[in-house]
């Protein structure tokens, strides 16, 4: 039984990897740090459901910003894959909190790097990377060989993490890879990413709970996937014969207008009339298109995404509305 550590398994790529690996018969140990408060809303199910086989499901306290915590952690459980998928991934945030972002999405990799390297030991790493790293893009689509030009302090953590990854690689003869994932949104989406905002809203003011949005860059261009659908190319990655850094995205890049008119479209509302801009949500530099190539993924990897943007949108709309009916019957029950 091959065993799998995973760091950020709370949110929502973690969730569904853990998920995807116990479907394979994996152990999997997920890294969560301690708190006052319950954060494990998004693999919670996985213990409620019965056919899941949630025993091999371990969660382990550690920290990105600990490296005495990750070396305890990788001596003890000896994994045979680590996924690296732990930081402060919110982009706007990241120019409110850059040095924290820095410490735990560019340096909480290197932790993990030389925690490996301490432990004697060799898992197969997976770096998760961003489409950010492109920022102000130099090629039109993204691929592999395109320059990094990151615009946030995220990207240029994400950038850090990217490099340090191929020198470990490089270095140490080390099987690690990053995979550079394009926007890649679902139902378990954080509420304050604009797709989740999107359509928990679309769903509240349906149902009279919520008037109005908002948003600010409407005219920024993104290649959005399903979180689903990419988790899986992360495992085949480490499944490949020699460690290779991959894109990952759909090859379509749709603007946060369109993915609002459908949102809002598919409840059959007028996004115009409960939309509101606000400039608190600009960033101060932006990232006007993003749209990826991943054909070297196709090609060597068999991976290519297969939900597309209407259908993502809808499933998120669909879910959120659900969520919301669920949350107002179970509050009018107790009254």
């Amino acid at each position: 039984m091959k065993k799998a550590l995973i760091s950020g398994i709370t949110g929502q790529d973690g969730s569904y990897l853990a998920e995807f690996l116990l479907g394979k018969g994996y152990e999997v140990y997920g890294i969560i740090r301690r708190s006052s408060s319950f954060n494990t809303g998004r693999i919670d199910p996985i213990y409620e459901d019965p056919h899941v086989p949630h025993r091999r499901l371990h969660l382990v306290y550690g920290d990105l910003n600990d490296a005495s915590s990750l070396n305890r952690i990788i001596r003890t459980v000896q994994p045979d894959e680590i996924y690296n998928l732990g930081a402060q991934s919110h982009v706007r945030v990241s120019f409110d909190i850059p040095e924290y972002t820095g410490e735990i999405t560019g340096l909480g990799t290197i932790r993990l790097l030389e925690a490996i390297r301490e432990s004697g030991l060799k898992p197969k790493f997976y770096q998760a990377s961003s489409s950010e790293m492109f920022g102000k893009v130099q090629d039109v689509p993204q691929r592999e060989t395109t320059p990094f030009y990151p615009r946030s302090p995220y990207g240029a953590a994400k950038v850090y993490a990217y490099w340090i990854t191929v020198n470990y690689r490089e270095a140490y003869d080390l099987f690690a890879c990053n995979g550079i994932l394009f926007n890649h949104e679902s139902p378990r989406r954080g509420e304050t990413f604009v797709t989740r905002k999107i359509t928990k809203a679309a769903a509240r003011i349906k149902l009279g709970v919520q008037k109005d949005l908002y948003l600010g860059n409407l005219d920024a261009k993104r290649d959005w996937g399903f979180a689903g659908d990419y988790i899986q190319a992360m495992w085949m990655m480490l499944q490949a014969p020699k460690p290779e850094d991959y894109v990952i995205a759909t090859g379509e890049t749709h603007t946060v207008r369109e993915f609002l008119e459908l949102a809002f479209g598919r409840l059959q509302l007028d996004w115009q009339k409960h939309v509101k801009i606000d400039t608190k949500y600009y960033r101060p530099t932006e990232v006007d298109l993003l749209i990826g190539d991943a054909s070297k993924a196709k090609r060597d990897l068999g991976w290519e995404a297969k939900v597309r943007f209407e259908e993502l949108a809808n499933m998120m709309v669909d879910a959120d509305l659900a969520a919301e009916r669920e949350r107002l019957e179970g509050s009018q029950a107790k009254r």
